[in-house]
């Protein structure tokens, strides 16, 4: 009879506790929207003070696709949109993070070993450091060592590529902050 009543109590024992709370939501970001702003907007001033050693470079329009999107860029599918960022901004954060690490390297790299860019760098140290506070660390890749001779012309594609995303960066921050 014992082991009948455990069982029966083992049974009943769900039925008399409360039941399971409901999983809390999602907190929301703590990112601080209008620093990054404003140092976005930074970032592009200070790209548009960078000028080019050669002015053959500035008209160079080279085409070239990447199938493997790198270097990072901000594409449709990362969601920095308008109404997905009053939502949900967890993946375009991401893509930012990432696109703000690499251009970091590179600006560290051989590339600009000889025209090196303080001002640049510190301001993507601080962007970097407001977006790493909700996202954490993302995987690094390594900046590969180029050849001297090809030093210009990479550093010219970077900045390039480095202006259009802080300028895309920017409309996001501006938008998520007002």
């Amino acid at each position: 009879m014992a082991p009948l009543r455990s069982l029966c109590f083992c049974l009943c024992l769900p039925l008399l506790l409360p039941p399971p709370a409901a999983p809390a939501p999602a907190p929301p970001s703590r990112i601080d929207w209008a620093s990054c702003g404003i140092l976005s907007r930074d970032l592009s001033r200070l790209l548009d003070t960078v000028k080019e050693p050669h002015s053959v470079l500035e008209e160079m329009q080279l085409s070239e696709e990447d199938p493997q999107n790198w270097p990072p860029r901000i594409r449709c599918s990362d969601a920095c949109d308008p109404p997905t960022l009053d939502t949900n901004n967890t993946r375009c954060l991401h893509r930012i993070q990432q696109a703000l690490q690499h251009y970091r390297d590179l600006l560290g790299s051989d590339i600009f070993r000889n025209q090196p860019q303080p001002g640049l760098e510190s301001t993507m140290d601080q962007l970097l450091h407001l977006v790493r506070k909700e996202h954490g660390h993302p995987p690094r890749h390594p900046v590969a060592s180029h050849h001297p001779w090809s030093h210009q012309l990479l550093r010219h594609l970077a900045l390039k590529r480095l202006r259009s995303f802080a300028a895309v960066m920017s409309r996001v921050f501006t938008h998520s902050a007002s």
